[in-house]
């Protein structure tokens, strides 16, 4: 493992471990991050800022629908606005950047619908594979869902995989997913090209920094403690009896951006696909206390017996309240859908035991690792530190 890895694994997360790349004029890699603006894009233009990131110095291109936002205009990305769902749009932005080695795509449509977000896919590999004649690797970010199933599609009938998930188990039967869509994809483009690699990345449950991200948890369940604060309520679990204790998994941004990092550029990492989490567990029963501590609420866990009611139900109306405490507390200005995903956390308040081993990563050599109660605490520091949650 190289001392690098070392480092960052053996320090907490959020901490600075060395200088930003503030001017570099002969980059040794060209990133195209395509959801910059999410979680994992986020993370991942962080670490590629730094000076002594493995393949660096990197120039950073980001690609996200939305205007840039400002918190990300600190880091040296080269920002491209664009719709990738729009094959000209996509062509015509990405088609010039002919220097482009790696490229890292981190997003999907917001909806588990398999032709559009093959066409976001395809728009992006069709627009660059042919015209970037040093592009050497591609990174796919999945997720659990791969052996969970569909959102959409979590019933009896189809039964998930049993946990521990390794990586060589078979897909979900009895349903299509745009992950295996995605997968097909890759595989058939990297076929068809000399010395173009890949990997495939499923992280867990992903703790990070992103105001604008339509899966953050972190960012959710602050919002949801800060209006238990303002309108002077404890903070009740709205989960399930099962998942109040179940064990679970989670990856801070940062590991998983040095998870892509070491898949890049490692060569034994080449053509493989990866689970990635933090290396330890945790339930809800924990970081329930957790949360209620930072905002100085009463926790409250499940109460047997009692009916837990879905957390975006009880959201409902609460805009003109979040917009109060925007206010009241000169807050960076957003909205209650675009910072919370209420309907995220009700999945993620209602599995049962979803563990992913690490044992392949060792293998292969890769032995990062976060605490995780740790990753919890700091990323809502930084999102107080940004000024987007009270």
């Amino acid at each position: 493992m190289s001392s690098w890895y070392y480092k960052r694994s053996i320090g907490d997360a959020g901490q600075k471990h060395s200088e930003r790349n503030e001017v570099a004029q002969n980059y040794r890699s060209v990133g195209l991050i395509v959801g910059v603006t999410g979680i994992a894009g986020s993370g991942l233009a962080t670490t590629l800022s730094l000076a002594d990131t493995p393949g660096g110095p990197w120039k950073i291109y980001g690609v996200a629908r939305r205007l840039c936002p400002s918190w990300l205009a600190k880091h040296n990305v080269e920002y491209i606005q664009c719709d990738v769902a729009n094959h000209t749009e996509t062509y015509s932005k990405l088609s010039p950047l002919t220097d482009i080695t790696h490229v890292f795509y981190l997003t999907w449509s917001g909806s588990e619908d398999c032709t559009l977000n093959s066409i976001m896919f395809r728009n992006i590999l069709d627009s660059v594979n042919p015209n970037a004649p040093n592009l050497k690797h591609i990174s796919l970010l999945t997720g659990i869902k791969y052996y969970l199933g569909n959102f959409s599609d979590m019933s009896n009938k189809n039964e998930p995989l049993d946990c521990p998930f390794y990586e060589d188990l078979p897909r979900v039967l009895n349903q299509e997913t745009f992950y295996n869509n995605l997968e097909d994809t890759l595989w058939e483009v990297a076929a068809k090209k000399n010395n173009l690699t890949w990997s495939i990345h499923r992280p867990a449950l992903i703790f990070g920094f992103s105001p604008c991200s339509l899966m953050n948890i972190v960012s959710t369940l602050c919002v949801y403690a800060a209006i238990c604060k303002h309108e002077n309520k404890p903070l009740v679990y709205t989960g399930t009896k099962v998942s109040w204790t179940a064990f679970s998994d989670a990856v801070d941004a940062e590991l998983l951006a040095e998870h892509f990092v070491w898949t890049a550029t490692d060569p034994k990492a080449k053509n493989q696909a990866f689970n990635c989490n933090n290396g330890d567990v945790f339930t809800w029963k924990r970081l329930w206390k957790v949360l209620g501590k930072q905002f100085d609420l009463e926790a409250v866990g499940y109460v047997e017996g009692k009916e837990p009611v879905l957390l975006e139900d009880q959201m409902k109306g609460k805009d003109p309240v979040w917009d109060e405490i925007v206010k009241k507390n000169n807050l960076a200005p957003t909205k209650l859908r675009d910072i919370a995903a209420f309907w995220f956390a009700d999945i993620a308040l209602r599995n049962r035991d979803t563990l992913s081993s690490m044992n392949k990563n060792k293998e292969f050599g890769f032995m990062g690792f976060r605490d995780t109660t740790k990753s919890f605490i700091t990323c809502i520091q930084k999102m107080r530190d940004q000024r987007f949650i009270p």
